[in-house]
């Protein structure tokens, strides 16, 4: 399988720099896996179109300000991007720039308040940092650190970001990225949700670079991910267990929802558990668990348009993005979203 077998031309002026003033007002493309049919509605209206009843499942990780902008004490800025914790008050990150970083640099972020000491190097050009500092971690990063934006959003973080790059049920700490199609959902939305007979339910798997990694191989099977963590509780899995039982759908909000649950099949349950998944979806893949999909639209070439086009058919898929292109639909994480049922 070709990786430009998933290429598009994606018009720039319809990548979204910034969130709509509303949630729930991005629009939502709806299509259905079995007549082909093609769908556009608000956001607002997903209710609607969700299989009643169902078991709605959300990946609650919280972003934290990853980004971090500092010195070198021998001279010269860096920026120091959080990847995930390797043990207490060690990090992996990524280090910009990269080059000619040694080991035993010391790094000065706030005038000092927080200091890295680099380790080592990993092998994939990653580095290894050991922070210091006085206090609470978490504090400190939320007072020195920046929301890391995706790079083609070109702007700085604002302070709006804060807030709207952070889905409204966001808990456990741990992401370098959003699951953005989170994003639309208002704490009215999921109120109205519960009404119509749609359970809710939440597990975590924290977003890493894995997710975003490009593909370098032209033959994607080649292709291997960077493993991220991610939780299954025990109350989780007995809520899609049993709604798998009693013949309820299962709506994953998200491709993160999807990999989590996919990657926690056992003999045909979801098995509670902790741990990392590498699980790489592509068109071939038979979906064990889920049977309907809340998502963004998803870059050219990526590992996301992968498990979409598998989810569907990439026949379907680049019918959708098309139509979602003719009709200037916003795309990616600030973006509009897409229904797959």
């Amino acid at each position: 399988m070709r990786l430009t077998d998933f290429d598009y031309n994606l018009p720039k002026h319809l990548i979204a720099q910034d969130p709509l003033e509303k949630r729930d007002r991005s629009r939502l493309l709806v299509v259905d896996r079995e007549t082909e049919r093609i769908q556009h509605i608000e956001f607002s209206q997903v209710a609607d179109f969700l299989p009643s009843p169902s078991l709605l499942v959300f990946n609650n990780t919280k972003v934290i300000p990853a980004r971090l902008i500092g010195k070198k004490i021998t001279g010269g800025k860096v920026e120091v991007f959080l990847l995930r914790q390797r043990g207490n008050k060690t990090w992996e990150v990524l280090m910009k720039p990269g080059k000619r970083v040694k080991r035993g640099l010391l790094l000065e972020f706030a005038g000092g308040e927080l200091t890295a000491r680099v380790l080592t190097r990993t092998d994939t050009g990653n580095y290894v940092v050991r922070f210091r500092y006085n206090g609470d971690f978490d504090q400190i990063l939320e007072q020195v650190g920046q929301i890391p934006l995706p790079p083609y959003i070109k702007r700085s973080p604002s302070l709006e970001d804060i807030d709207r790059y952070q889905c409204v049920y966001a808990s456990v700490r741990g992401a370098v990225a959003a699951p953005t199609a989170g994003l639309h959902f208002t704490p009215e939305l999921i109120d109205q949700l519960k009404g119509r007979d749609i359970e809710i339910s939440n597990l975590t798997l924290h977003v890493g670079l894995g997710t975003f990694q490009p593909i370098k191989t032209l033959n994607i099977t080649n292709h291997r991910m960077h493993a991220e963590y991610f939780e299954i509780s025990p109350r989780t899995a007995d809520q899609i267990n049993n709604a798998r039982r009693q013949g309820r759908k299962i709506v994953a909000v998200g491709t993160t929802t999807v990999r989590a649950i996919e990657s926690a099949v056992v003999d045909g349950q979801i098995r509670a558990q902790r741990g990392d998944t590498d699980i790489f979806i592509y068109p071939g893949y038979v979906f064990k668990s889920v049977d309907a999909l809340i998502t963004n639209f998803h870059l050219p070439k990526s590992t996301l348009l992968m498990l979409v086009s598998a989810f569907a058919t990439p026949e379907l898929m680049f019918s959708a993005y098309q139509c979602a292109i003719d009709r200037e639909y916003r795309f990616y994480s600030y973006g509009d979203a897409m229904l797959i049922r």
